[in-house]
C-alpha cells in the first residue's frame, strides 16, 4: 500500500479499498448541471409589450384611415355645396342681367319727352315705381353674387390635422348651402321684379296704343299716310308682350307717328286757311260722314278737273284698294264758295261714291271709266242726292241696277 499526500492541510485522508479510490462523499449519480434559464415573467412582459405596441399602431392606423375617410366625405359634401352655390350664382347672374335690361328699357320709355300721346298718369307712375324696385333688386343681387365661397384647401396629412380640417370643411359646406339658399331666394325676387316691370310696361304701351283711336279722331285733318302709320304703330304697341329694346322702338315709333299726325294736320289746316276755311272743313266733315271707315284726305285748288271758274265746280278722286281703304278727294274752291247748296252736296256725294268703292270693290265693273263714273253717280243717287251735279249732268243717268247695287255699299 502506498500512501498519497493529502489534498490539503485539512483534507481527510482518502480510503483505499481494493486498489480503488473512493470519494469521501456518497450518493446517487445524476445528470450534469444545466445552464441557468431566463425567468418566465420577463418573457411574458416582452410579449405583452409587443402586443401592446402592435395594438397602438393598429389603433393609430385605424384612426388615420378614419380621419382621412371622414375628411374625404366632408370634402365631397363641400364640393357638392360649392357646385350648387356656383350653379345658383350663374342662374341669378343671368336673371339679374335680364332684369337690368328690362329696367333699362322701361327707363327709356319713361324718359320720353314731348310725347304726342300721353298714357294715363297711373300707368306711368306704376312703371316708374316698378323700375325703382327693380334697380334695388339688381343691386342686392349683385352684392350676393359677389359673395365668395370658401375653398376646401389642401388636404392635411396627419389625423390630428384631418379632424380639425374636417370640422372646418363642414362649416364651409354649411356656408355654401346657406349661400345657395340665399341665391335661390334672391332669384325669385329678381323674377318677381322683372315681372312687375314687364306688366307695368306692357300696360303703359297698351294704354298708349289704345289712346291712338281718340288721338286720330282729334286730328281728323291729318294726311292719310300719317294716320296709317299711327294705326300701325298703335297696333304694334297693343301687341307688345315684353319690355326690351324692341318695345322701346315700338313706343318711340308710336310717339313719332302721333307727332307726324299733328304735323300733317297743321300743314293741311295752313293750306286751307283763309275766307273759305270754315266751309272747306264743313264739306270735309260732310264727306267723312257719308263714308265712315274710309280714310279721306282733301286737297283744294282754284281749278280741279278743268272746272272751278264761272260758277263751275270740279272734283277728282284717287283711291287705293289696299287695306285700309283710302282716298284723296280734290275739290275746286267753287265747291266751298257755293256751300251748302244742293249742287255742292251732290258733287261731293259723287266724289265720295268713288272713295267708298274701296269697301265695295266687287259690286260693280271698274274696268271702264264710264262704268266707274256711273257707279259714283248711282251711289250719290242712292244716298238721296238728286241734283244733276251728282254726275248725271256730266255722265248721264246710271242704270237702275247700279243704283240698286250702290244702295248696298255703305
Amino acid at each position: 500500500m502506498t500512501a498519497l499526500p493529502p489534498h490539503g492541510a485539512d483534507a481527510p485522508a482518502p480510503v483505499l479499498l481494493g486498489g480503488h479510490r473512493l470519494s469521501t462523499s456518497f450518493g446517487s449519480a445524476g445528470p450534469a448541471t444545466a445552464p441557468p434559464r431566463t425567468p418566465r415573467k420577463k418573457r411574458t412582459g416582452l410579449v405583452l409589450g409587443l402586443v401592446g405596441g402592435a395594438a397602438v399602431i393598429a389603433a393609430l392606423a385605424i384612426t388615420q384611415v378614419s380621419a382621412s375617410l371622414g375628411y374625404d366625405a366632408a370634402a365631397d359634401d363641400h364640393a357638392d355645396a360649392v357646385a350648387a352655390a356656383s350653379s345658383e350664382k350663374s342662374q341669378l347672374r343671368a336673371e339679374n342681367a335680364d332684369l337690368q335690361s328690362v329696367a333699362d328699357a322701361a327707363g327709356l320709355i319713361i324718359a320720353g319727352e314731348n310725347e304726342a300721346i300721353v298714357a294715363p298718369p297711373e300707368t306711368e307712375q306704376a312703371l316708374a315705381g316698378a323700375v325703382t324696385e327693380a334697380e334695388k333688386a339688381v343691386a342686392e343681387a349683385d352684392a350676393l353674387i359677389a359673395t365668395e365661397v370658401s375653398p376646401a384647401g389642401a388636404k392635411p396629412t396627419w389625423f390630428w390635422e384631418l379632424f380639425g380640417a374636417t370640422t372646418r370643411l363642414d362649416e364651409k359646406r354649411d356656408e355654401a348651402v346657406d349661400l345657395a339658399d340665399d341665391l335661390l331666394a334672391e332669384a325669385a325676387d329678381v323674377l318677381t321684379s322683372s315681372d312687375a316691370v314687364t306688366e307695368s310696361g306692357v300696360a303703359l304701351l297698351t294704354a298708349a296704343g289704345e289712346a291712338a283711336v281718340a288721338f286720330e279722331a282729334a286730328h281728323i285733318s291729318a294726311r292719310n299716310d300719317a294716320v296709317i302709320d299711327l294705326r300701325d304703330a298703335a297696333a304694334a304697341a297693343i301687341a307688345t308682350t315684353t319690355i326690351d329694346d324692341a318695345a322701346v322702338s315700338t313706343y318711340t315709333s308710336l310717339q313719332s307717328a302721333a307727332a307726324q299726325v299733328v304735323a300733317t294736320e297743321n300743314e293741311e289746316l295752313a293750306e286751307k286757311s283763309g275766307p273759305l276755311m270754315n266751309a272747306r272743313l264743313e264739306i270735309e266733315a260732310f264727306a267723312r260722314a257719308l263714308a265712315p271707315g274710309v280714310l279721306l284726305e282733301f286737297d283744294w285748288a282754284p281749278v280741279v278737273n278743268g272746272a272751278g271758274f264761272n260758277g263751275s265746280m270740279g272734283g277728282y278722286t284717287t283711291w287705293w284698294w289696299d287695306e285700309p281703304g283710302r282716298s284723296v278727294i280734290q275739290l275746286s274752291d267753287s265747291v266751298a264758295e257755293q256751300w251748302p247748296a244742293d249742287r255742292s252736296r251732290a258733287l261731293v256725294a259723287h266724289e265720295v261714291g268713288h272713295a267708298i268703292s274701296v269697301k265695295c270693290e266687287d259690286m260693280y265693273d271698274s274696268s271702264t271709266q264710264d262704268s266707274i263714273e256711273k257707279w259714283a253717280t248711282a251711289w250719290a243717287i242712292s244716298m238721296g242726292y238728286t241734283d244733276d251735279a251728282n254726275g248725271v249732268w256730266a255722265y248721264g243717268y246710271p242704270p237702275q241696277s247700279y243704283i240698286d247695287a250702290a244702295a248696298g255699299c255703305r
